[in-house]
């Protein structure tokens, strides 16, 4: 179905309030209100930007339910915090583009199921708000002043996300005045702004990098809240990964304690796809394919000469996801190693072992090895120094060289055997393209989506698609955790039999993995009263 319809009865969800110790002036689009503090329990480490959490609060959870065990997780929304806010009719109604749309506007009970895989008496379980535009908005186009701001590394598609924002705000609301934060989250106090337009963006989407420039790290919470005010913004739209989005979350809390009419929207970037609930992140296919081109080098390289053998490392610091698909994609990989799935060098059934099998039977191999790879191993045998960037990531030593260096003393000393290895490292390669066309549309899916929630009044919330359908999530759901290869799935069983490498696993390295999966699908206590379940 095109639709998906909620016939639950949905009560309003409240929010108690309490009298904080500062106060700011109010404003005819700044009105203020006082949260209620609520204790994280879970934080994400290891964030791409680590914001400093100690001026704002943490609101409760907004959690709907309905019949069957039904659940919402839903987001904020204005007028949770601003009462009496006033409504428009949305634009789009008299757009001629969207004149053959049979439906202009998304029902407001409609949500979008997180798992779609149950049995025949599961609950109806978690769902989000879908993603698309309103009858009735809470902007004015002339009374919108938005910005972007671009955080962390750089991926494929970030142009692209820039100028379907601006464009999408021009043509579809009406909306002409939009900042460009430049440098990152420090940019909103220490550097210039660009005045985005659609000429300014009109072929930007064709270049990689960010227009914007970008930067880890910078996070000053009160700063950047500062500037959002004096600049009179009220749509703030934030491209980045976890730690990004976890500095977005932080800055709506804050916008939230002050009661400003702002909304914040957030769109994942992670080149590694390592951002939960969402079915992928951007940027993501088109670092599949350009690995195509290191991988095919390795294997031209490898095949050419006696015993060759091509390591190519890719992108991956906690999750397998490019080096597994670019693996499955390529068919002339002959190993692959990921974070989640640890191996050993020496000994039986150990990596030398399967090299030397491999180069017996056809003369050369191919290694693919994600970045966070046998990080334990590197701890091991060199000095482990835990140094962070800017970011608070902690800083991952080369795998790639180090792997090919122990390969290569291994057969030249032990082995007595000829070896020819290449080591290929495409990281800023892939990381610099612009976009590829699946990317480019998905972009603009992701960009259209965030403006029409802003507009609609939503706020503190990532968008991204759910089961193929796009949707608003909450963001600590985006940052409570990462997305990770499961070892024990098919899509890794296929990769295994593909490569025909051994899985380099024990039987407690798998049945860790199986309490890790159950710990992490265990019901949190409302989905338990949502259907009955009780001690």
């Amino acid at each position: 179905m095109d639709l998906i319809s909620s016939s639950a009865s949905i009560s309003t969800p409240r929010f108690r309030c309490f009298d904080p110790k500062n106060s700011y002036p109010e404003t005819p689009n700044h009105r203020r209100y006082f949260p209620t503090p609520f204790s994280n329990s879970s934080p994400r480490g290891n964030s791409e930007s680590t914001p400093d959490m100690g001026l704002s609060t943490v609101t409760e959870p907004k959690i709907v339910t309905g019949d069957a065990g039904y659940v919402l997780e839903d987001v904020p929304h204005l007028s949770d915090y601003i009462p009496h806010l006033p409504t428009y009719p949305n634009p789009l109604q008299d757009n001629p583009s969207y004149s053959v749309v049979k439906q202009y506007f998304v029902n407001v009970d409609d949500t979008v199921a997180h798992k779609i895989v149950v049995q025949k008496n599961s609950p109806r379980g978690t769902h989000f708000r879908r993603a698309g535009p309103r009858q009735k908005v809470y902007f004015e186009s002339d009374e919108v002043h938005a910005c972007i701001v671009t955080c962390g590394g750089l991926c494929p598609g970030l142009n692209t996300v820039i100028r379907e924002i601006v464009c999408g705000l021009y043509h579809m609301y009406g909306v002409h005045r939009v900042l460009g934060i430049e440098g990152g989250y420090k940019g909103f106090y220490a550097r210039n702004t660009i005045p985005l337009t659609p000429k300014v963006v009109n072929d930007i989407h064709k270049r990689g990098g960010t227009i914007l420039g970008t930067s880890r790290g910078g996070h000053d919470t009160s700063k950047i809240v500062d500037s959002i005010q004096d600049r009179g913004i009220n749509q703030v739209y934030i491209i980045g990964g976890d730690g990004t989005q976890k500095g977005a979350s932080v800055i709506f809390e804050e916008i939230r304690r002050r009661g400003l009419k702002v909304a914040v929207a957030g769109i994942p970037k992670t080149i590694d796809n390592d951002i939960p609930v969402i079915d992928k992140s951007f940027g993501f296919d088109t670092a599949v394919e350009e690995a195509q081109r290191a991988i095919n080098a390795a294997h031209v390289e490898a095949e050419s000469i006696e015993n060759g053998i091509g390591v190519v490392k890719l992108m991956g610091r906690h999750s397998g996801f490019i080096a597994m698909y670019a693996t499955l994609a390529s068919r002339d990989v002959d190993c692959c190693l990921i974070p989640e799935s640890p191996f050993y060098l020496e000994g039986a059934g150990g990596l030398f072992e399967y090299i030397e099998k491999r180069l017996k039977e056809n003369g050369h191999m191919v290694i693919v090895v994600a970045e966070g790879a046998g990080q334990e191993n590197l701890s091991e045998s060199t000095r482990n120094i835990n140094q962070q960037d800017a970011s608070g990531n902690k800083l991952l030593k080369d795998v790639g060289l180090w792997l090919a260096q122990k390969i290569k003393d291994h057969f030249s000393k032990k082995q007595k055997m000829t070896t020819n290895l290449k080591y290929i490292d495409p990281t800023y390669m892939i990381r610099a393209v612009p976009s590829n066309a699946s990317d480019n549309v998905y972009c603009t899916l992701l960009a259209h989506s965030a403006i029409h929630g802003a507009m609609a009044g939503y706020t503190g919330f990532t968008v991204g698609p759910v089961n193929g359908r796009h949707a608003y999530i909450p963001f600590h759901r985006v940052i409570e955790k990462q997305n990770k290869v499961v070892i024990t799935d098919r899509m890794w069983a296929r990769l295994l039999s593909s490569t025909n490498q051994p899985s380099f696993l024990n039987p407690k390295d798998v049945f860790a993995d199986e309490e890790d999966e159950d710990t992490e699908t265990q019901p949190k206590d409302w989905e338990k009263g949502a259907r009955g379940d009780h001690g």
